[in-house]
């Protein structure tokens, strides 16, 4: 039974914003890779964190994915993104 999520994934890409859109399709592919069905991908720019983490690092790029998948989905594809170091953090959330 597939459920609606909401993925919300912060890009770590050192300053430079020219990698967006190749992290992005990635990002994408790897969940169509599992079954899910894209309904929306939304790139939000930007944003500077309230403190720098662990590797000094002060802000990254937010992007939000609404999809459609089943819940072991999204343990396959977190394990897959989980390896990348250009991915920040990812959250996903039923919707």
């Amino acid at each position: 039974m597939n459920r609606t999520y909401n993925g919300t994934f912060i890009l770590n890409l050192k300053g430079s914003e020219e990698g967006v859109d190749e992290l992005v399709g990635h990002i994408t592919t790897e969940l169509e890779a599992e079954g899910a069905k894209l309904k929306q991908v939304d790139r939000l720019g930007r944003k500077e964190f309230a403190y720098e983490n662990h590797s000094k690092q002060t802000h990254g790029f937010y992007v939000n994915c609404l999809f459609e998948a089943a819940p072991a989905a999204i343990e396959k594809v977190r394990s897959k993104l989980a390896l990348r170091e250009d991915i920040h953090l990812q959250h996903y959330r039923v919707k």
